[in-house]
């Protein structure tokens, strides 16, 4: 049998069985779906590092790498920033909310601040979107398979969807949170073995640069190649209005962030997480460098990261830099599963279905909902052609109607349940037809989702002051 499969079998087998016994102290949905409102700085760090270097970061920076060159940093770049927005102004704020008011969920949030209905409309863009992150991450699984074993792409997010389904159906956000451990400390061990021996494969930076020029074959791509503008302008700065709003608003990280123990907590192990993001963001860029570097025929740029792995390291170093590939996947899957099940269950199914299900009901029902996802994700999984087709769709969806309605009622007072609804709904008819009816393109040099961005919170602003909540809440957080 292939060697990396049986380090990678083994491995997985390790965390379906932390999972199970983590899943003995689930005993309700606080449980489940906070952890227990208990994580300290270290296990809350843990639980957002992991997903954060997922598929998008790992394997499908890479692929971009390959492409486009050092300028694909920004993928990462753009999403740290964006958790030290969280760190220190989105975090805290609704961590301090969800204490005194119980929220599982983002949903919880939603329908506190505008009502419920507004909540089911959010809930209903997230399942779409977050269907399609997951299968971003069972691809990412799939392309590490199909490098190292020739399994097909459709075998590998079979596989992929199995491993992950049955550790986070066993004890959700809990056992995640356990098993992210592990999968962390093989991602990051994994990826600092791993650039030493590539480096020395393709001969040092002199080297990488001058096979890549090389294979360019023109001094005005090699330049753009090594320049981190190159993928130009317009491109860099949809990241940044794409990523940077997604990792402050997304539901799965505000779960977690409601899973701590206190708001120091919070900001602590936020910020720490977003350094960690800084850090890692040149490293898969170098990676997906090297593979265009030996082989710039590749056939699928999502396989440079695999493929660099396993041709320029001896096998026992390539057997734990793919494993720490695996994890990033792995990690970033449950936290999507995460994201699915609370949304669909407490978001959708209590608040509109049968809002008198018991607690035990309940916590079954997130993990059916659970299998559920992992079937449906496959199939989306077998359709989408790459790893960043599957993240775009999600974080155009999350960012286009969450990032208005979010800060101003988290900051305002006169943010009203109309000006919610308009904005979001606003905001994605604006990116749907830019998207489909202008190729993409918004206004100025921005494209369709960062222009359906800037859409949502301009509506917002307006309507503060032309259509404000006239019951005012009380919240903890409001400035305004």
């Amino acid at each position: 049998m292939n060697g990396y499969i049986i380090v990678i079998a083994l491995y997985s087998l390790v965390l379906i069985l932390i999972g199970t016994i983590m899943s003995k102290k689930v005993k309700t949905t606080d449980d489940f779906f906070v952890g227990g409102r208990n994580f300290g700085s270290l296990l809350l760090f843990i639980t957002l590092i992991a997903p954060n270097i997922g598929a998008g970061s790992t394997v499908g920076v890479a692929g971009l790498g390959f492409k486009s060159g050092i300028s694909a940093a920004w993928w990462i770049i753009a999403s740290a920033i964006g958790t030290f927005f969280l760190a220190f102004i989105v975090g805290p704020a609704i961590w301090r909310l969800a204490k005194k008011y119980n929220f599982y969920t983002l949903g919880d949030f939603l329908e506190y601040r505008y009502n419920r209905n507004f909540r089911g409309l959010i809930s209903l863009f997230m399942a779409i979107g977050t269907i399609a992150i997951f299968a971003g991450q069972l691809m990412g699984i799939a392309w590490i398979l199909s490098t190292v074993a020739d399994v097909s792409k459709n075998k590998g997010v079979l596989i992929a969807a199995i491993v992950v389904v049955l550790y986070f159906c066993a004890g959700g956000l809990l056992s995640a949170a356990y098993v992210n451990i592990i999968e962390v400390i093989v991602k990051l061990l994994g990826f600092c073995i791993a650039i030493p021996f590539v480096f020395q494969f393709v001969g040092g930076w002199t080297g990488l640069e001058s096979k890549i020029a090389a294979n360019l074959g023109s001094s005005l791509q090699e330049n753009n190649y090594f320049s981190m503008t190159g993928l130009g302008s317009s491109t860099i700065m949809g990241f940044f209005l794409m990523l940077t709003p997604s990792f402050f608003i997304s539901p799965a990280l505000i779960g977690k962030i409601y899973g701590a123990k206190n708001e120091k907590t919070v900001r602590r192990s936020t910020c720490l997480c977003g350094l960690a993001m800084l850090l890692f963001a040149v490293i898969p860029v170098i990676l997906g460098m090297a593979a265009f570097a030996i082989s710039p025929d590749l056939a699928q740029p999502d396989l440079a990261l695999p493929y660099v792995m396993k041709e320029c390291m001896p096998f026992w170093a390539s057997a734990f830099a793919l494993a720490a590939i695996f994890s990033a996947e792995i990690s970033a899957a449950d936290a999507v599963l995460y994201m699915i099940t609370t949304s669909f269950t407490k978001d959708i199914y209590k608040s509109f279905i049968n809002p008198s299900i018991s607690d035990e009901k309940l916590l079954k029902s997130t993990r059916v909902i659970t299998v559920i996802t992992g079937i449906i994700g496959v199939g989306m999984a077998m359709i989408l052609p790459n790893v960043i087709s599957a993240l775009s769709i999600f974080y155009a969806l999350m960012s286009v109607s969450l990032t208005g309605p979010l800060l101003f009622g988290l900051f305002s007072k006169r943010a009203s349940t109309t000006s919610a609804f308009i904005a979001a709904i606003g905001g994605i008819i604006v990116t749907v037809f830019l998207q489909f009816g202008n190729a993409g393109q918004g206004i100025w040099i921005l494209n369709a989702q960062s222009t359906g961005i800037l859409f949502t919170i301009f509506i917002m602003f307006c309507l503060l002051y032309t259509a404000p909540k006239r019951k005012i809440i009380i919240s903890d957080s409001s400035t305004k």
